[in-house]
């Protein structure tokens, strides 16, 4: 008898999974990100990080609706493919999602090799950084449940570093006028759906990662109900610590010294609590940016593995590994990437402009899933009203268009290299029978 294909283990329930999506979107963006917001809006950066949730918590929908239906690694990719049947959309979509996490993962490398070098130790940060790439890549080559282990103990490290400076900093609240939205770009202070916007496009980015969660459905246990469950979990507990995060840290120090500062929250707990050690807080910043880079690893690799099983690259990235059960190849693809960027210059324009894909990315999810409902009679275990994926796409429509021209030259320059890609590696015409032919084996 033939020895059975390896294939990736179902070990994630729905805690895990929550867990998951939770340390994704949070992330190390809201580290850094916020002083940068109130840059734009003033005190009334709540407004832009609200503006987010619900383009976020739409979309959100429209994935849980979709992961209900097609639990499959690939995510996001296969429902474009599902719904249009084209394979150009469906690189689009996948690579862009994997262009996003891969620069995520390499601004997290630098920012945890800033922090440790920071704490005293001499070593060289770009050796630092190349160290930190090889410790998450074997984490992630062990298996899906050491990955899951250690995501599980940075998320709480992580959130607890949020729910440090929401305690500390709660009894400033009131402090200022939340509707304020003075700063030097807007002196009159007036808020405006304009501004709104452009702030929401830079928060936005901080609530990316909830789409991860697709890329791992095969691991899923039950995925058809625990992914719309966790999915829907994550990003309401993401988008509350958030917002209730914007407005501590205005309520704390003015947004003018907020925007300027290299460590807003740090900075927060330095003011609201003198009496807590700032390097602890830094340490819990290193655990945040490191959950960041080994969940998009994760993501990453399940990605290059989905869109390989389903033929739309190189047959070589969908193999298992016979004991740890892990895409090996594509995990040492993702790797070479990552290090690359790590070791390239600036990559924070490169940052914003998978920010501007992303979006992109989410109108073609949201529209597949209104093409689906029309096109396809089966419904998955979580519906949702048509309103709400055409909801999703007018409003991440909506962001776009306040997108800046060198965001929008970059993302150019990326969508070339994914058509430069797809025109090499232009997938089968038998890859959508064979997704098909994949349904019967998810249960």
């Amino acid at each position: 008898m033939s020895e059975a294909k390896p294939h990736l283990e179902r070990n994630i329930g729905l805690l895990a999974l929550t867990l998951y999506g939770v340390g994704d979107i949070l992330g190390s963006g809201i580290y850094g990100l916020v002083g940068k917001a109130a840059g734009e809006m003033g005190s009334a950066v709540w407004m832009a990080f609200l503006v987010s949730t619900v383009a976020a918590g739409l979309t959100g929908l429209s994935y849980a609706s979709l992961g209900s239906r097609y639990p499959r690694a690939g995510g996001a990719a296969y429902m474009t493919y599902r719904a249009f049947n084209s394979g150009f959309l469906s690189y689009i979509v996948g690579l862009a999602a994997l262009a996003s996490g891969l620069t995520s993962m390499a601004a997290a490398a630098r920012v945890f090799s800033g922090y440790f070098t920071g704490l005293g130790v001499h070593l060289p940060v770009l050796v630092v950084a190349i160290l930190f790439t090889v410790a998450v890549a074997l984490v992630v080559f062990r298996g899906i449940r050491e990955s899951l282990f250690a995501n599980g103990i940075f998320t709480l490290i992580e959130v607890s570093g949020l729910l440090i400076v929401l305690a500390v900093g709660a009894r400033f609240l009131g402090s200022v006028d939340y509707l304020d939205a003075t700063t030097v770009a807007n002196p009159t202070g007036e808020i405006g759906l304009p501004l709104v916007l452009t702030g929401a496009v830079l928060t936005f980015y901080s609530f990316v990662g909830f789409e991860d969660m697709l890329n791992v459905a095969e691991e899923v246990k039950e995925p058809r109900k625990t992914l719309p469950r966790g999915l829907i979990l994550s990003v309401l507990i993401s988008s509350f610590i958030y917002v209730s995060i914007s407005v501590v840290a205005v309520s704390v120090i003015p947004a003018p010294e907020l925007a300027v500062s290299k460590q807003p929250l740090v900075d927060v707990v330095a003011k609201a609590a003198p009496w807590f050690p700032t390097p602890l807080f830094s340490v819990i910043a290193m655990f945040a940016v490191s959950n960041t880079a080994l969940l998009n690893f994760v993501m990453g690799s399940r990605l290059l593995y989905g869109m390989s099983r389903h033929g739309l690259i190189p047959k070589a990235l969908n193999k298992i590994h016979p004991t740890r059960h892990t895409p090996h190849v594509a995990i040492v693809v993702v790797w070479v990437l990552f290090v690359i960027l790590v070791l390239s210059g600036d990559i924070s324009s490169l940052g914003r402009a998978t920010s501007v894909l992303l979006l992109s990315c989410f109108v073609i999810v949201n529209l597949s899933l209104v093409v689906l409902q029309r096109k396809e009679k089966v419904s998955g275990t979580f519906e949702v009203p048509v309103f709400v994926p055409i909801l999703g796409a007018i409003i991440c429509g909506a962001l776009l268009t306040k997108a800046q021209s060198a965001e929008l030259i970059m993302a150019g320059s990326i969508l070339a290299v994914i058509l430069a890609l797809y025109a090499i590696m232009r997938p089968k015409a038998t890859a959508i029978e064979s997704m098909d032919e994949m349904e019967n084996e998810i249960p």
